[in-house]
């Protein structure tokens, strides 16, 4: 095979392959221009003329005539199709060997179909523009199986993008129903499998999951147990000797859970991967091992949709590159889910306090409102505004409008008056989806829950080995009434301003539900979307469990780590999630790392979050430390006026730097995510550049052994001829720089440090920004305005505005109405790293008045969104 290359990218073609490509337009809910029955989808695909195409190829590429293969190559990534078999082949630029030798299947009636049994294999070419950019796509066709149903698989290779895509259509082409159980975008057994041009024995296995970790995430070297390494959402592999690395990971979320394994075994007592596979599939296989795992097999429900004569059905569509850096490949991917997914990153981080580490199920009225009172008055003027009192308030779960007297004997709406007039934003725990069964749904509506074929609610575990736990069918009219009234009354009666969305993962179970063939995913989504339109746009929705793309685009926040407490196990143990999901934040949500506990606080009837032993000084660093390199939610897991008799803890809470690193946003990256050294057994070291004079490099000893680690500058990206001062972030004590290129940490036994950058040949300035406003207002009418860092090198942690007529407000993003025209003059002041601020202003010409005529007429009566 020939391919000459112009430009940045190569496409070789078979001339008698190019056929001429039809127009497909937006692809909406209805029929689709494959003439299958679709679901709503993020993409808008267009292909380019015939003429067109052949101006394109013919005006940037050369041809050549292989006698096999079809190849495309994006900077980096070289896609192949072989027209013989229907395989694709994807490998790197620069590389001979393939990384990846695949083909598509799909199980169909309980049997599996694979494209290799095909005997047809017709292969489409066409370039197409999409939300991702320009491509060009393989439409290929496996047909002629008898009795089964035929596969198409479409493909991209991405012009100047060093990235592609799979989708896979399984259409009906009988003359009876059949029932899809899985789709499969990518089977390999046979050929490459995974080969990233080292050894196998230095492959490590990143494998994302629940966000709650379901199973845990922990990163393995290949040849680790188990033996097979299972993933939710996405799978990046690297190799430590090639330094090659290849990711998977789900574009769209549908209908379907992504699933993919890596399923390895020993040649020679060396590790070897024997296959790689990736479905779109229920959830099923994981919450077996979960929320069903003491569940009766009838309530243990595999997926299966019909697919009616004629029409077909969609896996979901799936990103994959191979790279020479993990860490872009990580964060080009968090870009597009951003964009297509429309996700919700521009609120603030939340910072403040929480009780579950602090009382747990103890709550009560007395002790929540002296919390508010000691946060009030002695954090909030740092920023910690959130007051955030999660399980244990409730009657029982399902029931969360419904106090539990005992301990808040005159209910939570005036408590929550209360903490609002402390100038807190008050927050609340639910569990949207689950019921247990004492509360009011279960014992007067079973019929609003997920049944199995017996018509039996679905059982999904129990609270503390108590109360038995059910699944709201969020699809039923009646369930869908419940949830609209539960949180509008948190939010309109309760005057709630974040709230809690946690048990996804084991609410998303499939079964049987009151709209036909809804899958489980499916029903979380309505339930999320449901719960967003009662709440309205201001409320901060944080998700706990469910997989990481679901809820994109409707929660404000998500749980990116195990439960944290008052030990340095749970610290150690929510790492990996922290570091592997570092790309998440402000591209699919504002990360949540869950609290962090600095205080000498023991809960002892609670061990394996409370701790029999008090955390050290050390390991308290190393609690606040991770939620700082986090860069999202930012909250005490402490008793208060506790922590407040110890100046030396409380100075953790109350120190700056770290309260930039929050307020800045950007989450560090940890540098060592897939090369960390054996004694560490995770990642360990995290840098941010704050702006393009500081930095901040935290390092974590996850050991119980002291340990000097040398780091060098090169390593930060920074350039080792410049002089620096290197100081503690805790005790601001300088740290000695032996020689250009590299300093020396010592670390203590279970720690970590966090380390000051400066370079000194950079002067600090104020951070310039950029405003975008309307050129005019109207009286009575709020106009919105925003502010943003001029660039990358621009570090702003608050924005402060003075509208002109005696009102401030703080936020990026604000909405203002004036009351009288004129011409105001509107100041915005940009906070900077270390105090540093700057201002712009402009002038608005506000015109109009406010009418004070009665008519009639014009009167609108409100209605809630339903």
């Amino acid at each position: 095979m020939k391919a000459v290359s112009t430009g940045k990218s190569n496409f070789t073609v078979q001339k008698r392959e190019i056929h001429s490509p039809m127009l497909v337009g937006v692809t909406t809910r209805g029929r689709s221009s494959r003439g299958d029955e679709m679901n709503s989808s993020f993409v808008h695909r267009q292909s380019v003329s015939s003429f067109g195409f052949l101006a394109l190829l013919m005006s940037s590429f050369n041809f050549a005539f292989p006698a096999r293969e079809t190849t495309s190559d994006s900077p980096g990534l070289r896609l192949t199709v072989d027209p013989l078999t229907g395989d694709y082949a994807i490998g790197q630029l620069g590389s001979a060997s393939d990384v990846l030798t695949a083909t598509v299947a799909a199980k169909v009636d309980g049997r599996w179909v694979h494209a290799r049994d095909y005997p047809n294999h017709a292969i489409t070419e066409s370039v197409v523009k999409d939300d991702l950019g320009i491509a060009h796509e393989w439409k290929v066709r496996h047909s002629g199986l008898p009795g089964a149903p035929e596969l198409l698989c479409f493909l991209h290779s991405y012009t100047d993008r060093q990235f592609g895509d799979i989708e896979v259509h399984v259409q009906n082409s009988s003359s009876q129903t059949i029932h899809i159980e899985v789709i499969r975008p990518v089977e390999a057994t046979q050929g490459k499998i995974l080969d990233l041009g080292g050894p196998v024995a230095s492959d490590r296995v990143l494998s994302d999951s629940f966000s709650e970790d379901r199973p845990a995430i922990k990163i393995h070297d290949l040849g680790d147990e188990p033996e097979m390494h299972l993933a939710v959402g996405s799978q990046l592999l690297y190799n430590r000797q090639s330094r090659s690395s290849f990711f998977v990971g789900a574009l769209t979320s549908n209908r379907f859970l992504t699933v993919s394994r890596v399923h390895v075994g020993r040649s020679l007592s060396a590790p070897q991967v024997q296959a790689f596979e990736v479905d779109s599939t229920g959830t099923t296989e994981l919450t077996k091992e979960n929320s069903l795992k003491q569940s009766p097999p009838e309530d243990q429900i595999e997926l299966s949709l019909p697919v009616a004569s004629g029409a077909g059905l969609d896996s979901e569509k799936l990103f994959f590159g191979v790279s020479g850096n993990y860490h872009t490949q990580l964060e080009t991917y968090a870009s597009l889910i951003r964009m297509l997914h429309h996700a919700r990153i521009s609120s603030p981080p939340p910072m403040g306090w929480w009780s579950w580490t602090a009382y747990y199920f103890g709550l009560n009225e007395g002790t929540a409102l002296s919390n508010a009172q000691w946060l009030a008055q002695h954090l909030k003027s740092l920023g910690y505004q959130f007051f955030h009192i999660d399980e244990g308030y409730q009657y029982a779960r399902g029931e969360y409008t419904t106090p539990d007297s005992a301990l808040f004997p005159n209910g939570m709406a005036a408590l929550e008056r209360k903490i609002r007039g402390e100038g807190l934003i008050p927050g609340i725990w639910t569990a949207p989806f689950q019921v247990a069964d004492r509360s009011w749904v279960y014992e007067n509506h079973r019929d609003w829950l997920v049944h199995n074929a017996k018509g039996e609610p679905i059982r999904t575990g129990q609270v503390d080995g108590k109360d038995r736990l059910f699944v709201i069918d969020t699809t039923n009219p009646g369930a869908q009434e419940y949830l609209r009234k539960t949180y509008a009354t948190l939010v309109n009666d309760w005057d709630i301003g974040y709230i809690k969305l946690d048990f996804m993962e084991d609410t998303a179970v499939e079964g049987f539900f009151y709209r036909p063939n809804t899958t489980a995913l499916e029903a979380q989504r309505i339930g999320l979307q449901i719960i967003r339109q009662a709440v309205g746009e201001q409320v901060i929705l944080d998700k706990d469990g469910s997989p990481m793309l679901n809820a994109v685009g409707i929660v404000d926040t998500g749980r990116i780590s195990l439960d944290t407490g008052h030990t340095f196990e749970a610290t150690k143990d929510a790492a990996p999630g922290i570091a592997a999901r570092y790309y998440m934040n402000r591209n699919f949500f504002v990360s949540d790392p869950d609290a962090f506990s600095v205080s000498t606080q023991i809960v002892t009837d609670q061990p394996w979050h409370g701790g029999k032993v008090s955390l050290s000084l050390d390991e308290a660093k190393a609690s606040i430390a991770l939620s700082a390199v986090a860069a999202g939610m930012y909250e005490i897991g402490d008793d208060l006026p506790a922590l407040g008799a110890d100046p030396e803890r409380l100075a953790l809470v109350q120190n700056q730097d770290l309260i930039e690193m929050i307020k800045l946003g950007r989450a560090s990256t940890p540098l060592d995510l897939l090369s960390y050294s054996p004694e560490d057994n995770q990642p360990s070291i995290f840098w941010v550049a704050e702006d393009d004079r500081q930095g901040m490099l935290t390092i974590f000893n996850w050991t119980d052994k002291p340990h000097a680690r040398s780091i060098e500058f090169s390593s930060l990206g920074l350039p080792g001829s410049d002089q620096y001062r290197i100081s503690d972030v805790f005790d601001g004590k300088a740290i000695a720089i032996p020689n250009s290129d590299s300093f020396v940490v010592n670390m203590p036994p279970r720690s970590a440090r966090v380390i000051k950058i400066v370079t000194l040949g950079v002067p600090a300035r104020p951070p310039a920004i950029k405003i975008e406003h309307l050129p005019t207002a109207k009286t009575g009418v709020a106009a919105t305005f925003r502010a943003e860092p001029a660039s990358s090198k621009d570090a702003v942690v608050s924005y402060r505005w003075s509208f002109g007529d005696g009102v401030t407000q703080e936020g990026p993003g604000v909405s203002h109405a004036y009351t009288k025209p004129g011409t105001y003059q509107v100041v915005v002041t940009a906070i900077g790293l270390g105090g540093l601020s700057t201002e712009d202003s402009f002038r608005l010409p506000v015109s109009g008045s406010v009418s004070t005529r009665f008519v009639p007429g014009e009167k609108q009566r409100y209605r809630p969104i339903e």
